[in-house]
């Protein structure tokens, strides 16, 4: 019980390390700067931090959220994708798997993570992270299909084919979308997004997360117009909803699917 413990905590932390990188990609995104060149510094005053001062988590804590150079306030964006991460990281762990499959799932979870905050602040899915994300998620396919089915003697080009079907069919729903409503709806960025989903997720796991994003899109959308804050012909970010609609489909795709049916079918 102490092991598994220790060995959770140790997961969550990485997790944490991970998310405090993935602030600095964010914010390098951002400012069009190189991710792993230069040492981090305060965005308000532009100090360079020490080590003291970049402790995922525990530093915004001990610092109160503010500077410990200018006092100026910190994002609560730094600990909540810390935070974020770190909890995804351990989902993963928990979802089972051989360690390629969690650091598979794990960077991935890392690229998502980028696409939701950058979308989310920018109106935009950046082609420096989701046209990497695709290129893994296919080698990682690919990999499964030769070394988990005995290569050379039975190469199973039947579970490569189920995720391609499943990026090509979502992507291409998402074109149909953008061009319907000529880029009004949709963007560009979210064709990508869906089609990277689909070698994330599969068949029948992709139509899951595209009905999750719609539904909690549409439930935010409402909210959001009842509060005054959007009108319904403002633009609202849908990535971060695909995003969440891949997460919950990741680890719980085939719970939602047994549910629908259920719910609409079996009746």
């Amino acid at each position: 019980m102490e092991f598994n413990f220790l060995f959770y905590l140790a997961i969550f932390l990485f997790g944490l390390a991970a998310g405090s990188f993935l602030n600095c990609v964010i914010y390098r995104l951002e400012v069009n700067k190189s991710f792993l060149k230069g040492r981090s510094f305060c965005p308000h005053c532009k100090h360079q931090l020490n080590w003291q001062d970049l402790i995922p988590l525990l530093s915004f804590l001990i610092l109160r959220g503010k500077c410990r150079y200018c006092q100026k306030p910190i994002s609560f964006q730094y600990p909540l994708v810390e935070l974020a991460t770190g909890i995804l990281f351990l989902c993963v762990w928990q979802a089972g798997g051989e360690p390629l499959s969690f650091f598979f799932n794990s960077t991935i979870a890392s690229f998502l993570i980028i696409i939701f905050v950058y979308d989310l602040k920018h109106y935009i899915i950046p082609d420096r992270v989701i046209y990497p994300a695709i290129g893994i998620a296919f080698l990682y396919r690919a990999f499964e299909a030769l070394a988990f089915n005995h290569w050379p003697l039975g190469f199973e080009i039947s579970s490569l084919i189920n995720p391609l079907l499943a990026a090509f069919g979502a992507a291409a729903f998402f074109l149909v979308i953008v061009l319907i409503s000529r880029g009004r709806w949709m963007g560009v960025g979210d064709i990508k997004l869906a089609f990277l989903m689909g070698l994330i997720l599969g068949w029948p796991n992709i139509l899951a997360a595209l009905f999750l994003a719609f539904f909690i899109g549409a439930i935010f959308g409402v909210a959001l117009v009842i509060a005054g804050r959007k009108t319904l012909k403002s633009e609202v970010p849908f990535g971060p909803f695909l995003v969440t609609g891949t997460f919950i489909a990741l680890f719980w795709g085939q719970e939602v699917i047994n549910w629908y049916l259920n719910l609409f079918l079996l009746k």
